[in-house]
């Protein structure tokens, strides 16, 4: 009882577990969204419902999952910086220097960020420059373009963060 007592009341201890909780929430529903878009809506929607159709189903689920993305885009962004600063303090505390000094950590954070980078202007062409005309080649819509793309920047995104989770430990 003393333990969970000490977790729930000690900031230093709390701030980092919500922050991270939140940070992987928002991942979470990021990646999960756009798997279903990718996974289950456009391969549905190709099937079960005529060409003419297509386009306005595929744009009134993209303008919800937009307004989330954009929303846990901040998030991603603020909860991730602050994920930096508790995981630099525990490798300081437990090799007495900081991240900077852990060259494996660092390449695969940097990757991660490359990663969010590419997925970050995707996400952001598609909200500032995607035209309403827009067809594959094969002449079928897509609401997302390139969400395959996103989609596997996203796992592979993920993969980065179990990795770099299993290197501070």
């Amino acid at each position: 009882m003393d333990a969970l007592q000490n977790i729930l009341f000690d900031l230093n201890t709390l701030i980092p577990i919500l922050n991270h909780a939140l940070h992987l929430l928002s991942a979470v529903i990021w990646v999960g969204g756009l798997s279903f878009l990718v996974m289950a809506v456009t391969p549905g929607l190709r099937k079960a419902v005529p060409k003419e159709y297509i386009k306005p189903i595929t744009e009134a689920f993209y303008r919800h999952y937009k307004r989330i993305a954009g929303i846990l885009l901040v998030v991603l962004l603020f909860t991730g910086g602050v994920n930096l600063h508790y995981v630099n303090q525990v490798i300081t505390s437990q090799t007495g220097v900081g991240m900077q000094h852990h060259a494996k950590y660092l390449i695969i954070l940097c990757i991660k960020l490359l990663l969010v980078l590419g997925l970050l202007t995707l996400f952001l062409y598609t909200v500032i420059f995607k035209s309403d005309d827009e067809t594959e080649e094969d002449g079928s819509y897509e609401a997302i373009p390139f969400q395959r793309a996103a989609l596997w920047m996203g796992f592979f995104i993920i993969l980065c963060a179990a990795a770099l989770k299993h290197l501070h430990l």
